[in-house]
């Protein structure tokens, strides 16, 4: 769906995001997974060629179809469900960074399975995960991904596929002759953002919304981030709260796709910071699952904000990549029930130890579940000196 020239300026942008996502330069002989759905095959052909013009070592790795998905999930035993492939941890302890390209054929093929049997095989995995964290911290290793527009994702969005293709192309700024050189001027503007909120010395959030009224704490020790090069398109500045400050209701407007289900106006209500209630349009029972897959699915990982000046997307996309960055007329706030990003810590990232997560708040967890809210909305901090100072209104940062 993407042309040539189009996809030549995805990977120009990806390997920007890469890049800009580590701390440290990449060197040669440095390994890069790139691992890609069968529909984005051309967009990991370019970049497996621009990886080894680099001087780098990419590790080439198709994900399964759905129907080995569902395969896996509908036969396994309990051991098949937890198993590790030997060669698994010993490729992320030596990973220097991964481009993942999504472009799924399916968005409902595991509707039919116990979301508990995923939630098993994601707690199991979660230890990988962690070598990557760990790796992050040290600067050593980077990631980014996107995707590609596919027939599905176009038909669960109600869009053509012309349509679905025109939103990733806009939002990616992949119409624009350099776009790398936009990517390079929001995250320079997002710097400033980030420089100004980070100095309001913030001791609680406000969230207000028709369905909102939700109160966050950021916490000791924590930093806004965002627009680092992590995600393509990523118009999001967040950060990872301190969970057990959480109180109030939060409404999700904005409907989402998740294991197989759709998942529409959820609203969780938490008190000391945990999930108490949970209300549902459609897929309540799977929200209670997902929430009760381990002890820190039912908290708080992520407040994130979405100003509408950056972000070019103002159409559903059922995925949560572009959903979490709509812009449209009044941008948006996302919650993530689940884990916490380390990353947010204000600190030296290589002494945010498990024990030092737990005593400043960050959650731990398998789970991490974006909620999106497109609703017009005031964010107001009560900084702490007293003062009350609104940071975020009709769809933009009062900075």
């Amino acid at each position: 769906m993407l042309s040539k020239e189009k996809l030549e300026k995805y990977a120009d942008v990806l390997l920007w995001g890469l890049k800009t996502a580590r701390t440290e330069k990449y060197g040669r002989g440095d390994i890069v997974l790139v691992r890609y759905d069968h529909p984005a095959v051309a967009l990991a052909e370019i970049l497996q060629g621009r990886l080894l013009d680099m001087g780098l070592n990419p590790v080439m790795r198709g994900t399964v179809t759905p129907l080995m998905e569902h395969n896996f999930y509908g036969k396994s035993n309990a051991r098949q469900l937890a198993f590790i492939a030997p060669g698994e941890k010993e490729l992320c302890e030596n990973l220097h960074g991964a481009i993942s390209l999504l472009a799924p054929e399916s968005l409902t093929h595991l509707r039919d399975i116990d979301s508990r049997r995923i939630g098993k095989t994601a707690v199991a995995h979660k230890f990988l995960r962690d070598i990557l964290q760990e790796r992050e911290n040290l600067g050593a290793f980077g990631w980014t991904l996107c995707m590609m527009p596919t027939d599905e994702l176009a038909r669960q969005a109600a869009l053509t596929a012309r349509q679905y293709t025109n939103q990733i192309v806009r939002a990616c700024y992949l119409d624009a002759p350099d776009p790398v050189r936009q990517w390079r001027s929001i995250h320079s503007n997002a710097v400033a953002i980030k420089k100004w909120l980070n100095n309001l010395a913030v001791k609680q959030i406000r969230v207000e919304s028709k369905h909102i009224d939700l109160r966050i704490t950021p916490g000791r020790k924590r930093k806004w981030v965002g627009i680092s090069g992590h995600n393509i398109p990523s118009f999001e500045i967040f950060l990872s709260p301190d969970w057990r400050g959480t109180e109030g209701v939060y409404y999700a407007n904005q409907p989402s796709f998740r294991s197989g289900n759709y998942i529409k106006g959820v609203q969780l209500v938490f008190k000391r910071g945990s999930v108490v209630h949970i209300e549902a349009e459609e897929g309540r029972d799977f929200v209670a699952k997902q929430i009760s897959m381990d002890p820190g699915a039912k908290r708080v990982g992520e407040f994130s904000l979405t100003d509408k000046r950056f972000s070019r997307i103002n159409r559903f996309m059922a995925n949560t990549l572009f959903d979490e960055n709509f812009g449209g007329t009044e941008g948006n706030c996302h919650l993530a029930v689940g884990a916490s990003y380390s990353d947010t810590f204000d600190g030296d990232p290589q002494k945010l130890t498990k024990a030092k997560k737990e005593e400043l708040g960050f959650n731990d967890s398998a789970l991490h579940w974006d909620l999106v809210n497109t609703e017009p909305k005031r964010v107001t901090a009560l900084l702490q000196t007293g003062e009350r100072k609104v940071i975020y209104e009709k769809g933009i940062f009062t900075f």
